[in-house]
């Protein structure tokens, strides 16, 4: 067993399912989104985003690249929301826009998965 594959499967599979937790839920309601999973959602694809950087193969990039995607989603939706928070008065808009962006997010973190899993499956022992 590859401990290094373990342990980058672990969070890139972390960071997606904290993710899909934070988007889940009406768009509107701003009460059904933890700020708290939204920060751990924006943690976790930041240890995963600097464990792909070390891999150079073509797979590595796309993984790296799905992985950026995610981080700057999830630190635009945390920026929104502190800026709808502490400026602006938080509507529905703004929370519309931060659960879009967390969207967006969940796909990326989804197409990382996928990846991660087809590249595991065709490796060879």
């Amino acid at each position: 067993m590859n401990l290094d594959k373990v342990i980058s499967g672990f969070f890139i599979i972390l960071a997606m399912t904290l993710n899909f937790g934070f988007f889940y839920g009406d768009l509107t309601n701003i009460s059904l989104h933890s700020k708290y999973e939204l920060f751990a959602a924006i943690a976790v694809n930041l240890i995963a985003t600097i464990l792909k950087l070390g891999d150079k193969t073509q797979m590595g990039s796309v993984l790296l690249a799905t992985s950026l995607v995610a981080d700057i989603q999830l630190i635009s939706a945390a920026t929104i929301w502190t800026l709808g928070t502490y400026v602006y008065s938080l509507n529905t808009e703004f929370v519309s826009l931060i659960i879009s962006l967390s969207g967006g997010a969940v796909l990326a973190n989804l197409t990382s998965v996928i990846l991660y899993v087809g590249d595991t499956l065709k490796s060879k022992r």
